[in-house]
C-alpha cells in the first residue's frame, strides 16, 4: 500500500509499506477514504517533538471495513466507519467513565504501526474504537464526508475543551487558538449553549470561519494586550470558561488570566513548555481539566449531528489534495497558508 512516510524535520514522503492484515483476533483492517493532516503532526514536522525517521505518520480517517478478526462483533466488513485517534477496548474502567484515552489495553494511532495518511490502517480494539455510519461513503456528500472526517480528531477534541470546562447554557467562553481544534471548539460551545462566544484569533479567515461557527466576538491581539480586551469585554470579571486548544505556555497564561475566579480552563493543546501557576489558580479557584480527547465516547453524539446537519465541522478544511500531494497538504498548514488539509485516498463511490 501507499502511505505518508516521515523521513525527518520538514521532510514527508509517499513511500510504499506492506498491506496491513489481522494480527489479533480483536483488530480490523479499514480501507481509507479521507484522512487528514493534524496539527500535532506539525510538532513533528517541525522537529518540536521527536519521531522515528521512516514510519508511518497520521492518525485521523474516515473508510470502509475491509478485514475483522474473529472476535470482532460490532462491525463488519463493507461497513463505514469514523476511528478516533486512539484505540480502546470499551471494557476497562477507564473506558467505561468515558476516558477512552486512557485504555488499560489502548494506544494511539500510529501505534499500531500503520499512520492514518495511507490506504489501509490495522485498527487494534475495533469493536471498542470504529464507530459505524449508516450506508456507505457514496451515499454522502463531499461536505459531509469532511465532517465525518472532522470527527476522527478536532470536532471532538473541541467538544472535550469545552466538556472539560463545563460549558453551559448562558455562559461566556473564550476561545484560545484559531487552528482546526479551537474553531471546532466554538462549535461544540455554541452547541453547549454558551450566549457569548469570544474568538481569539488574528487571521481573517479564521476570524470569519469562526463567527460562522457562532462566535459573537474577536480578540486580534494576543499577550497583556488580548487579556486587557477580554477584561473590557467581559466588564472586568473575566469568562466563565477559557477553552486553551493551542498547546504553548503564552496560551496557557492567557487562558488562565482571562478566566474569571472559579472558572476551569478547558485544556485540550498539546503541551509543549506550558507552566500552571498553582498558587495563582488555587488563590482564585481556577481549576485546568483536559488532556487527550476521548473521541470515541463522543462520536455517536457528534455523528447523529453532522448527519442531521446541526454542525458543519467539515469547514475546517481548506486545502484539499491526494495522497501525492501530501508534502505540499503539510507544508501549506506550517506555512499557515491553510487551517487544515484534506487527503483523498480513494474516490467515495
Amino acid at each position: 500500500m501507499r502511505a505518508a512516510i516521515f523521513k525527518e524535520a520538514g521532510k514527508i514522503e509517499i513511500g510504499e509499506r506492506p498491506d496491513p492484515a489481522v494480527v489479533d483476533p480483536t483488530d480490523a483492517v479499514v480501507r481509507v477514504v479521507m484522512a487528514c493532516v493534524c496539527g500535532s503532526d506539525l510538532w513533528y514536522y517541525r522537529g518540536d517533538t521527536d519521531f522515528p525517521a521512516d514510519s508511518p505518520i497520521g492518525h485521523e480517517f474516515i473508510g470502509i471495513v475491509e478485514q475483522v478478526g474473529d472476535d470482532v462483533t460490532t462491525v463488519s466488513v463493507g461497513d463505514f466507519v469514523v476511528s478516533p485517534f486512539a484505540y480502546s477496548d470499551g471494557t476497562c474502567p477507564d473506558c467505561r467513565a468515558g476516558m477512552t484515552t486512557a485504555c488499560a489495553r489502548g494506544g494511539f494511532i500510529p501505534d499500531n504501526g500503520d499512520g492514518g495518511q495511507g490506504e489501509l490502517v490495522r485498527v487494534p480494539l475495533a469493536d471498542g474504537t470504529l464507530v459505524t455510519v449508516p450506508g456507505s461513503p457514496a451515499d454522502y456528500s463531499d461536505d459531509v464526508l469532511a465532517s465525518l472526517l472532522a470527527l476522527s480528531d478536532v470536532m471532538g477534541t473541541g467538544h472535550h475543551a469545552a466538556v472539560s470546562a463545563e460549558v453551559d447554557a448562558g455562559d461566556t467562553v473564550a476561545v484560545v487558538g484559531d487552528g482546526a481544534v479551537g474553531l471546532c471548539a466554538i462549535i461544540a460551545a455554541k452547541r453547549l449553549g454558551a450566549e457569548r462566544i469570544i474568538a481569539m484569533s488574528r487571521h481573517p479567515s479564521r476570524q470569519q470561519l469562526a463567527l460562522e461557527f457562532g462566535a459573537t466576538d474577536i480578540v486580534d491581539s494576543r499577550g497583556d494586550k488580548a487579556v486587557e480586551e477580554v477584561e473590557k469585554l467581559t466588564d472586568g470579571v473575566g469568562v466563565d470558561a477559557a477553552l486553551e486548544c493551542v498547546g504553548t505556555n503564552e496560551a496557557m497564561q492567557t487562558a488562565l488570566k482571562i478566566s474569571r475566579a472559579g472558572a476551569i480552563v478547558g485544556n485540550v493543546g498539546l503541551p509543549h513548555g506550558v507552566e500552571i501557576p498553582a498558587q495563582g489558580i488555587f488563590l482564585r479557584n481556577v481549576g485546568v481539566h483536559g488532556g487527550p480527547a476521548p473521541v470515541r465516547a463522543y462520536l455517536p453524539e457528534l455523528i447523529a449531528d453532522v448527519l442531521a446537519n446541526r454542525i458543519n465541522p467539515g469547514k475546517v478544511f481548506d486545502y484539499t489534495t491526494d495522497l501525492d500531494g501530501i508534502a505540499e497538504a503539510y507544508a501549506a498548514m506550517d506555512q499557515r497558508r491553510a487551517i487544515k488539509s484534506l487527503i483523498k485516498v480513494r474516490d467515495r463511490t
